[in-house]
Formats: C-alpha cells, structure tokens, sequence
C-alpha cells in the first residue's frame, strides 16, 4: 500500500483533533505504519486547526507537503478554500457544508468572502459534500457532527466501518460511545444519498 495523505481542517472546537486520532487509531489497528501531526492556532477561539495524518507501510515523516494530500476534510467550508493547496491533483475532498465566521471576519481583520459557492464549485468541481451539522442536530448533540464526518469519511477510506467503530470505542468515554456510533452510521447513511 502506498502512503496515503489526510488532511483534516477546520476550526476550533469541531473536533477535528479527535477525529484525526480515531483515523490514526483505524490505520493502527489496520497494522498499518501512522503518523500524525496538527496545528491549532488561536483554536480556542474559532481560529484555523489543521490535522494531517498518514498511513502506510512504513511512513517517516508526520507532515503532508503541499498538493500530495490524497484527501482533504473540512469541517467548514471557508477551510475549504484556505487548505486548498495542499490536495493533490487527484485528490478527493469531503467537505461539512456549514458557514462558520472567521474571528478574523468578524473583528474586521479581513473582508468576508462574498462569492464563497462560486470559488468551492470552481475549484473542486467532484466534492462530496455533507451536512453533518444538521444530522447531529437531529440526533439531540451537535457535538456529534465530527462523528457524522467520520462516518462519511470511512466510505472514501480503505478500511472497513467495524474497524472505524473500534477505534472510537477505544478512544471515546464510556457514556458517549452509543451517540456517537449513530452519528457515525448516520454520515455513512448520508454519502449514499
């Protein structure tokens, strides 16, 4: 198997760190080399959070350099558009199609994004869109939405949903598992609509 490359951004508070570390945990548990790397920023105040994990037969280096990420997940979609470069050219991007305001939008720091549809359908003409926001709405915990994004991206990785279901059994609290496994089948239930 060849190394390959996910990117998960988006911004704080998303759960984006905890996905990555049950991707990594499902490539660990696939027996496959994993290394993993991410960048909060200003994440506890909704700043920009990147997560970058690779898996393989033997992987030496946590970083994915520019335009070779296989996929590129975002949790938000102005995310979207600001990690672009690093998806390779035939990279595939799974996008939570949810608007999040920047902090620097919203303290004036930099001007809003006004044709943010028309720059998305540009530039990533075969994305796979979900709307994990509104799926963990109604299942009762928005919390859950990072779940409902893994569960989309376990369609578009190579491993089987029980080994994604380990994974966050092992990495989860006891008292959130049932929700968050029905959040998980719920973004695999929404990739095939």
């Amino acid at each position: 198997m060849k190394t390959f490359n996910v990117s998960l951004v988006g911004v704080g508070g998303q759960g984006i760190l905890l996905t990555s570390d049950i991707l990594a945990k499902v490539a660990a548990l696939a027996g496959l080399d994993v290394k993993k790397s991410e960048i909060h920023g200003m994440a506890q105040r909704g700043g920009s959070v990147i997560s970058q994990v690779r898996f393989g037969e033997r992987v030496y280096s946590p970083i994915i350099a520019d335009g070779t990420s296989d996929l590129l997940v975002s949790f938000e979609r102005l995310e979207t558009l600001r990690w672009r470069h690093l998806l390779a050219a035939d990279g595939q991007v799974l996008m939570n199609d949810v608007n999040l305001t920047p902090v620097t939008v919203s303290t004036g720091q930099q001007p809003a994004v006004d044709d943010l549809e028309a720059r998305l359908a540009a530039e990533y003409p075969r994305m796979l869109r979900i709307k994990a926001d509104e799926i963990a709405e109604s299942l009762g915990n928005r919390r859950c939405m990072n779940m409902v994004i893994a569960g989309a991206l376990s369609t578009i990785t190579p491993f089987d949903a029980e080994l994604w279901k380990e994974a966050a059994r092992q990495r989860l609290p006891a008292k959130l598992v049932d929700l968050n496994l029905k959040a998980f089948d719920c973004g695999r239930a929404a990739t095939a609509e």
